[in-house]
């Protein structure tokens, strides 16, 4: 399919997700609620951050997303000996004019893939802080814009795993959406062996058989087309009261701050967006109120000695806040 940069109506954003997720899906098996809140980040005009274990194929659903994109990309592979400055660039001496010059690092693109994010110190992932919000860089003084759309998928592995740093909670309230990637099915597992050991030299991915189908400016037209979904007070006044209650319920530390209720509402136009809808309903507050909030609570130590998991706190806090009938 041809990229487009003129969609013009809800219909045709649909088929063309349903498209890119067709393009994803030639490289990705299974995992369809992880690309689905994936493709509902990008739409919505935010960050991912998708957790699990390694070997589950987190870095290959995102370059199986950027090359379907036909959009510019990089990845950065976070070590614990990664310094800021490999990730948004740095100045040097022009020997030719004796003046400083801006090397721009691999920030500057579309689509940024930080692989493992969690294996660098706070200090490093802290680089990503302005570029998240604020779309720009601040080098020796210059404040530099980076290509528009922009995303970064991050990927961690759990918190568990030896060798990796917690996110701060500034850094992890950037992320619209944390993505939780689990094990695949008996089936789903033997077509994964097949496609990698089939014609694959080594490790290679296989992504040669995703094609591009959506340009930078279809994104953006898809961007703009979610950010005019209508939505009702009573669903928005739904998605501040799901916030709210996280806030104060047993088990819970502390709850979402108001992003949380922005990544609702955000999340739910563009859920609807892929519904092939103009109008935003409760149930896709609910569709996307796990991956919006589950990153901006945290558990009381009570609550985790007893091995309650911030999911499940989270679904007792969807069922007890009712919901509007539009």
């Amino acid at each position: 399919m041809d990229s487009t940069s003129q969609l013009n109506g809800i219909g045709e954003a649909a088929a063309m997700l349903d498209a890119l997720r067709a393009e994803i899906g030639k490289a990705m098996v299974g995992q369809s609620a992880v690309i689905e809140q994936v493709l509902i980040a990008l739409v919505a005009s935010g960050h991912a951050l998708i957790e699990g274990v390694p070997g589950l194929g987190k870095t290959l659903l995102v370059r199986a997303l950027a090359q379907a994109l036909s959009l510019g990309h990089a990845r950065i592979q976070f070590t614990p000996d990664l310094l800021p400055s490999d990730i948004t660039g740095h100045a040097v001496l022009d020997p030719a004019t004796r003046q400083l010059r801006v090397v721009r690092g691999p920030v500057f693109t579309h689509v940024l893939l930080a692989d493992e994010i969690n294996r660098a110190p706070a200090k490093t992932q802290s680089a990503l802080l302005e570029v998240m919000q604020e779309y720009q860089v601040t080098l020796e003084g210059q404040t530099l814009p980076v290509p528009q759309p922009f995303m970064v998928v991050a990927t961690q592995n759990p918190v568990e795993t030896e060798g990796t740093y917690p996110l701060p909670e500034a850094q992890l309230d950037r992320f619209l959406f944390k993505i939780q990637i689990g094990y695949p099915s008996s089936a789903e597992e033997a077509d994964v062996v097949i496609r990698a050991t089939t014609a694959q030299a080594g490790n290679e991915l296989p992504l040669a058989e995703v094609k591009p189908c959506l340009d930078a400016a279809g994104v953006a037209k898809l961007q703009q087309l979610a950010a005019t979904q209508q939505i009702d007070a009573q669903v928005i006044d739904y998605a501040v009261r799901l916030t709210r209650a996280t806030r104060d319920y047993a088990g819970l530390a502390f709850g979402a701050s108001s992003r949380g209720a922005l990544a609702l509402v955000r999340g739910g136009r563009a859920a609807a967006l892929l519904d092939d809808r103009n109008y935003v309903t409760p149930d896709d507050i609910k569709r996307v109120a796990l991956p919006a909030l589950r990153h901006r609570v945290a558990l009381t130590p009570d609550a985790l000695l007893e091995g309650r998991k911030t999911d499940e706190l989270l679904t007792d806090v969807i069922d007890t806040v009712a919901a509007p009938r539009v």
